[in-house]
């Protein structure tokens, strides 16, 4: 027996008629019955009855389908898959951000990518830049979002973006009174800074040293968002990416431009060991969506 038999067959049983089953199939009714007929032959006992010109499941051929619909059933999960793979080359996507995007611009992305491609499984880890890097190189995750001090050996690699830091400032403090914070501003002042191996950490201190700008130095931290965390309960002043800053103007950090500009710049990483899928393309997509659509201010 073949398939065109059995799709035949199948055609048959589930449509009720010769024709409508020719219909289905896009073949001649003729075509039809002489697959039945052939089936027939191949498996040693009578499929249908012939009535009135009408075919007639036998008791041998309901039970034959009851086998030949659950194999159907495994094909058309072979055709489901093979459609996944043909639009998106898997259906699920691994994730790795810094944690100024984790928590914000990766998941606006996420819904927008979910909005066209709802069953795609998606998992997102959020960790250090050079975590990140660590695991895209090492296979673990198909894309990584990190910070421009990592290192780019051994990943695919492009620009993602690059974002002005913003001062995030106690409410109620001295300075949340100024338009806009300069070096200057922050001497005496109690300071959260991010780790000494952040760029735009550097790039402050460089400023600050270029005026003789002293700020009292009281928390260091790996982590935009803990800073304005700790802003918001008083702590000190600090320099953030502006992405992490969502959600903590409404509670009442205030949130200022700091000039000169200190960029915050991120990359999106790639595996290297293989091609990009169509579904990470359209995540890609996605994320650069989302950094044209980030709220303002």
């Amino acid at each position: 027996m073949n398939l065109r038999q059995i799709e035949a067959f199948r055609a048959v049983m589930l449509s009720g008629t010769v024709s409508r089953a020719a219909e289905l199939l896009g073949v001649t009714q003729p075509a039809v019955s002489r697959c039945v007929s052939e089936l027939e032959a191949r498996v040693g006992f009578f499929l249908f009855d012939r009535v009135k010109g009408r075919l007639v499941p036998t008791p041998e051929g309901q039970l034959f389908f009851r086998e030949v619909d659950a194999s159907f059933v495994g094909l058309d999960r072979l055709r489901a898959s093979a459609a996944r793979i043909r639009d998106f080359g898997t259906g699920s996507i691994r994730i790795a951000s810094l944690a100024a995007l984790g928590s914000t611009l990766v998941p606006r992305a996420i819904r927008m990518f979910r909005e066209q491609h709802p069953h795609v499984t998606i998992s997102l880890t959020v960790a250090s830049s050079s975590t990140v890097r660590d695991h895209v190189a090492g296979g673990q995750y198909d894309i990584g979002l990190a910070a421009d001090e990592v290192d780019l050996s051994g990943v695919d690699h492009q620009a993602f973006g690059s974002f002005p830091g913003v001062c995030a400032i106690p409410g109620g403090h001295p300075l949340s009174r100024l338009e806009v914070v300069t070096p200057a501003d922050l001497d005496g002042v109690d300071y959260v800074a991010l780790s000494p191996e952040d760029r735009a950490r550097r790039r402050l201190d460089v400023e600050l040293e270029a005026v003789g700008s002293k700020p009292r130095l009281v928390v260091e931290t790996i982590y935009s968002s803990t800073i304005c965390a700790l802003a918001l309960e008083g702590v000190g002043v600090g320099l953030v990416n502006p992405l992490s800053a969502e959600g903590f103007a409404e509670r009442g950090v205030v949130f200022r431009p700091f000039k000169p500009d200190i960029t915050f710049r991120s990359h999106l990483l790639f595996r290297p060991d293989t091609q990009k899928g169509a579904i990470v393309r359209r995540f890609t997509g996605a994320l650069l969506a989302a950094r044209s659509a980030r709220p303002s201010g």
